[in-house]
């Protein structure tokens, strides 16, 4: 299942530690053909370095989402603040509404139920 895979992931269990971004396109890469150069250029994101300091869980399965399926895109917004409280990593941490790893979590748990 990727939302195990992308928890795993993050957690070191699949050979190497991924960031929040890279767990999420790492368990998602078959499906939805994520080439090296772009996960490669997600290894920026983590620990709220993705663009305007969102998530970088959120930020990677955005991503997706706005490639395939633009629609789910936007309700993606409301499913992750409505958990997180906010879309903004040090927000998130601050709040302490969810971990990082919860991040992951929710973000791959949305791609997989809407998704597949």
């Amino acid at each position: 299942m990727s939302v195990q895979k992308a928890k795993d992931n993050y957690l070191g269990k699949n050979k190497r530690r991924l960031n929040c971004a890279q767990s999420i396109l790492d368990s998602f890469r078959e499906k939805f053909n994520i080439d090296e150069a772009t996960f490669n250029k997600f290894s920026r994101f983590g620990g709220g370095g993705a663009p305007n300091g969102v998530c970088g869980a959120y930020y990677a399965a955005k991503y997706i989402l706005e490639k395939t399926d633009p629609e789910k895109s936007k309700e993606l917004d409301v499913f992750f603040i409505e958990a997180a409280k906010s879309l903004n990593c040090k927000e998130i941490r601050g709040l302490k509404t969810l971990s990082c790893l919860g991040c992951v979590e929710k973000a791959s748990q949305f791609i997989n139920n809407f998704c597949f």
